[in-house]
């Protein structure tokens, strides 16, 4: 693992020094899983807008955000996105 510094606001810190001593970890824990929910959710969030621009097809997006074909779909379907497959796709998915 790489070490890396930050500045947090106190409000922040203190948030996070609750949950630490709740949970019964460590500060940097608990900070490491907060950092890979929000990486999660920042590709799931590029990936649907490329989809929703027509930059990538469903598979591409799908790959970019780190999921599965099926639980991109998922979230697709949760969001009321319209599926949008076309030739361009269908040959990008082939390729």
């Amino acid at each position: 693992m790489k070490v890396v510094t930050l500045r947090v606001p106190e409000d922040m810190l203190k948030k996070i020094d609750e949950i630490a001593k709740k949970e019964g970890i460590e500060k940097s824990e608990v900070i490491r899983e907060l950092l890979k929910i929000e990486l999660r959710n920042k590709l799931v969030e590029n990936a649907l807008k490329a989809y929703r621009e027509r930059k990538v097809s469903m598979w591409k997006a799908a790959k970019i955000a780190g999921l599965s074909l099926w639980k991109f779909i998922e979230i697709l379907r949760e969001r009321g996105i319209e599926i949008q497959y076309g030739i361009r796709d269908l040959e990008e998915d082939l390729s």
